[in-house]
Formats: C-alpha cells, sequence, structure tokens
C-alpha cells in the first residue's frame, strides 16, 4: 500500500503534471506546424521546383515498374521530405523560443538579496582587543 501511495504523490506533483501537459500541447502543436508546413510552405517552395516539395528526391538506382503500376527496387534519396522535417522543426524551435523568451520575462525578476550586516572593522576589533587587555 505504501508503493502505491508513493506513487501517486510522485504522479500528482506540481513538476510532473506541467510537464504532461507540456508534453500533449507540443504534440499537438507538432500537428498544426506540420500541416501548416505541409499544406502552405511546400507548395510554395514546390513552385520554385516546380514539383511537389515533398516529392524531391535524388535517384540513385532507378526501379522498374510492375504489372501493379508501382516502382519497385528504386534506390532515392528524398531531400524533399528530410527538408520539409528540417522546417517543421525550425518553426517549432523558433515557437518554443518565444515562448521560453516570454515565460522568462514575465516572471518577477529577483530582487538582489539583503546585504549582510556589516561587522566591526579590523580596527574596531583590535581597539575592542586592546580595551579587553587593559582592563585585566
Amino acid at each position: 500500500m505504501g508503493f502505491l501511495k508513493e506513487f501517486k504523490d510522485f504522479a500528482m506533483k506540481g513538476n510532473l503534471v506541467d510537464i504532461a501537459v507540456g508534453f500533449v500541447m507540443g504534440a499537438a502543436f507538432n500537428k498544426v506546424v506540420s500541416s501548416f508546413t505541409g499544406g502552405i510552405v511546400s507548395p510554395l517552395i514546390g513552385l520554385l521546383f516546380k514539383a511537389d516539395f515533398n516529392d524531391l528526391k535524388y535517384v540513385i538506382t532507378e526501379g522498374t515498374v510492375n504489372d501493379a503500376g508501382e516502382t519497385v527496387g528504386e534506390i532515392a534519396v528524398l531531400y524533399g521530405a528530410f527538408l520539409t522535417n528540417v522546417i517543421d522543426f525550425l518553426i517549432v524551435a523558433f515557437v518554443m523560443f518565444i515562448i521560453v523568451k516570454s515565460v522568462n520575462k514575465m516572471k518577477k525578476k529577483e530582487e538582489p538579496a539583503p546585504a549582510a550586516p556589516k561587522g566591526p572593522t579590523q580596527e574596531e576589533l583590535l581597539a575592542e582587543i586592546r580595551d579587553l587587555l587593559k582592563k585585566q
């Protein structure tokens, strides 16, 4: 029973719940970015290449077309899909940078710790010791 209580306490800590919410939001945001890149950015860039951006590839070995009309045996570098994923990553990284920067800006600026109370100077300590020695 202690193990389950300990696990519940761990799972319900604020930081863990915040991480879970952030993870779910990140996954949803990734879908939005992917649809933006695939539906808006890729076609615009594809205009430059006169082809669908995601289908851009460098064919190393030509394949053959089988009876079903499918190309088999083709070896190609799919650089269009790679570049699309790089663009997705850059968009997500930029947005995360903006979010973190704004959150840090909104946090209260920490006030500097109060200075430690000043103690007596060396001269004052020596004078005090001298006075104590004179009393003896």
